[in-house]
């Protein structure tokens, strides 16, 4: 796995579980140790307006994260080699309940000794948000981080928990375009030491339609 999301899964609790009772989720036929190609027009044309560089057009899905918002909204995010994930967005359990999706990379992961700091640094007093030269408005209302847990299944069979604790913003592009940023305060616990290890972690992202998408 690469060396962002070692970080972020590496040190997490793991718990070993049976291959044929529990699968991670499957969408639009991305699935755990498949890949997908994204449309390298649509990444040649918008990379040159955002954070990320060198995006590959084709990514190995290594693990799948699943946050359930409440019994029928849900997120899945499709982690892959090259420092992202696929998120998709939906309504229910099929297809027809997209609804939206957006690729994601990794800006930066820090580990972080100082819990209550790195909450509050979450969301900012103004509403905005600086990250590499760019300012960002708070996209979300609330004044404080939603708080999401996700399930995480990864290819050797086991699943991980971690709370995470985020804030969503936004800065526009051109031709009514905008890129993402999700920024979150993630805890998990250690049972080895039982204590908890805390990290910020900022990725930016940028919306796709289903035919910027192959499975393969």
């Amino acid at each position: 796995m690469s060396s962002f999301f070692s970080k972020l899964f590496g040190r997490e609790d793991k718990q070993t579980v049976d291959a044929n009772s529990i699968k991670a989720p499957e969408i639009l036929g991305l699935k755990l140790g498949g890949s997908f190609t994204i449309n390298p027009l649509l990444l040649r044309t918008r990379e040159a307006e955002l954070t990320i560089e060198g995006a590959a057009s084709t990514q190995i899905i290594q693990a799948v994260g699943e946050v359930n918002i409440d019994d029928q909204y849900k997120l899945l995010r499709y982690y892959t080699d090259d420092d992202g994930y696929l998120q998709v967005q939906m309504y229910g359990d099929d297809e027809a309940g997209i609804q939206e999706i957006s690729m994601w990379y990794m800006f930066d992961c820090k580990s972080t000794p100082h819990w209550k700091e790195t909450l509050e640094s979450v969301v900012s007093k103004d509403r905005k948000y600086q990250l590499d030269g760019n300012d960002f408005e708070q996209c979300w209302p609330d004044e404080k981080p939603l708080l999401f847990t996700e399930k995480t299944y990864h290819e050797d069979g086991t699943t991980s928990e971690t709370d995470q604790f985020c804030m969503s913003y936004t800065r526009p592009l051109s031709d009514n375009d905008q890129e993402l940023l999700l920024v979150s305060a993630e805890e998990k616990l250690n049972k080895a030491t039982n204590q908890f290890e805390h990290e910020l972690v900022r990725s930016t992202g940028f919306q796709v339609n289903k035919v910027d998408i192959t499975p393969n």
